[in-house]
């Protein structure tokens, strides 16, 4: 069956058209993104202003188009930080349903936690063990901890490097005082979460997951990334370049191997909250997995249907 998948993050509005059946790895078919920045929207009392809920209709209904041109089986579509987060998330997601016909389900913290740890574990199998998973998006920072498909402990947090590039790095390259700044608050964060994992073993690997690391990976690795088998990333050569990625503006950023112009504004903020992850976890390496949140919403979608192909039953979570 093909599947559309619609994925309404703080950075961008992803469609990924995969065609996947029960026992299969999903294969990805057809792949697109609007990118919004909604967290550039968010007012001062927390709303989505109106030209952001214009833009995210305008995106998610050509989104629409596409999977009517291509044909889908079904559509799978989630929202997540940016719209829980805000005041109008309500009002927005009513809006958002009646103008394109999507009703979007809005996915908690914990939700993408367990689900991106579901597909981190297909990507690498059992025989990797306990895992330690860091995600960081837009808007929140996800960590997880397990030795099965779901997580036994997991957390998000307010850490996503669209969110603290509005929040603490306003200049453009950015103040070395607000670098200070968001390094200790992110340690401050992350040293009060790491209590919530004690009572696990050492992981066997850890693993990051999202556009950010990924691109952070490619950078810093040195090798080129097929998609298939990113480089890992090892916190000493992150340690070496995020100076390098402070001291120059975006507009150069984005000609760097592995850094897109839509994440060129937010990748400092970016490697500062994952390096400060990796520090206070004692994380030396982070291998990197393809398969994130939307490969999980796929997985956990064919894995309700029966063997005999019966009709595609409701996304639960």
């Amino acid at each position: 069956m093909r599947l559309g998948v619609l994925d309404v993050g703080s950075n961008t509005v992803h469609l990924l058209i995969v065609d996947a059946h029960p026992g299969a790895s999903p294969v990805p078919y057809h792949s697109e993104r609007s990118v919004l920045r909604l967290m550039q929207y968010l007012q001062p009392d927390g709303t989505i202003s109106d030209d952001g809920v214009l833009a995210l209709e305008n995106a998610i209904q050509s989104a629409v188009q596409t999977m009517q041109h291509i044909g889908v089986d079904d559509i799978l579509p989630t929202a997540t930080s940016a719209i829980r987060e805000a005041a109008n998330g309500p009002e927005v997601l009513a809006q958002i349903a009646r103008e394109t016909g999507i009703e979007l389900r809005v996915l908690s913290g914990e939700d993408e936690a367990r689900i991106t740890m579901l597909a981190v574990r297909r990507w690498f199998g059992w025989s990797a063990g306990e895992i330690l998973l860091f995600d960081i998006g837009g808007g929140s920072f996800e960590i997880a901890q397990g030795a099965d498909e779901y997580p036994d402990v997991s957390v998000s947090v307010p850490l996503g490097a669209g969110r603290m590039k509005l929040e603490y790095l306003p200049d453009d390259p950015p103040l070395r005082e607000d670098i200070s700044a968001l390094r200790a608050h992110a340690r401050e964060v992350f040293t009060d979460v790491r209590k919530l994992f004690k009572s696990r073993p050492k992981p066997t690997r850890v693993v990051g997951t999202s556009k950010t690391i990924r691109s952070l990976a490619r950078l810093v690795g040195g090798v080129p990334d097929d998609g298939q088998s990113p480089p890992p990333m090892h916190y000493a050569n992150l340690r070496d370049w995020e100076p390098r990625l402070r001291d120059i503006p975006s507009s150069a950023r984005q000609l760097l191997p592995g850094i897109t112009p839509e994440r060129s504004e937010q990748i400092v903020a970016g490697a500062v909250v994952v390096r400060t992850a990796m520090k206070v976890f004692g994380v030396e390496t982070l291998e990197i997995s393809p398969w994130a949140l939307r490969e999980g919403i796929v997985l956990r979608y064919i894995d309700s249907l029966d063997t005999s192909g019966a009709d595609p039953v409701n996304l639960t979570f």
